[in-house]
């Protein structure tokens, strides 16, 4: 179930370790705690409403069907025990990933165009990548190292850009990423662009990445 965007050297070298299609949410979850150490938290979930996906939040013009927190105190619920995480889904089984960010890793994210610009860049400039995800808003996921948020800004200036003139920005502590193969109502689900693989089970400092990114996202404007 955990989908990959072919066409990339990434991609190519995240064939080399077996897709996990088969696995369920629950099995998806478990692994992401017992394998990668990352925290882990079930969200919302999508219901057939006369025939229509629907988030279990019963929001009608839900942003993220089935893709968000489900309670106010997220953050408490958050687990990086496999057990704990098992005990979870088997009481919601249809419940998105969510992982918890600022915690075992920061996310920058930018607008998917740049965010393939960049891999294709980082690639030839030989650079070691985290996991990256692709979401159904067309937005791209760069696990980083933590810290990440609060070195942005300093980064960007080094590089002659104004933060906030450009569409990057690192999620950090209080926020979340839905993790493969979580499901955005009929939109399509989160898919890996750079799997979590053993060769980058240690994350890339947002330092080391933000070149690339930055460069990307200035030609994206």
């Amino acid at each position: 179930m955990e989908e990959t965007i072919p066409g990339t050297h990434a991609a190519q070298i995240a064939g080399q370790i077996p897709k996990q299609r088969g696995d369920s949410l629950l099995e998806t979850a478990v692994r992401y705690a017992e394998e990668r150490h990352w925290d882990v938290f079930p969200g919302t979930w999508l219901e057939a409403v006369d025939g229509v996906q629907r988030c279990s939040c019963g929001g009608p013009a839900c942003a993220a069907p089935g893709a968000h927190p489900a309670r106010e105190d997220w953050a408490t619920q958050a687990t990086g025990s496999a057990t704990v995480a098992r005990r979870m889904w088997q009481k919601r089984p249809t419940a998105s990933i969510l992982l918890p960010t600022g915690r075992t890793f920061e996310a920058i994210c930018v607008p998917e165009t740049a965010g393939f610009l960049a891999l294709a860049r980082m690639e030839r400039m030989e650079l070691t990548l985290g996991p990256v995800t692709l979401t159904p808003e067309r937005r791209m996921q760069f696990f980083v190292l933590p810290g990440a948020c609060a070195k942005l800004p300093d980064l960007l200036r080094k590089l002659g850009w104004t933060p906030g003139s450009l569409d990057l920005l690192a999620l950090g502590e209080g926020a979340y990423v839905a993790a493969p193969p979580t499901r955005y109502g009929s939109r399509g689900a989160v898919q890996w662009a750079c799997r979590p693989t053993l060769a980058n089970r240690w994350l890339p400092d947002a330092e080391e990445l933000i070149s690339a990114l930055a460069y990307a996202c200035g030609r994206d404007r």
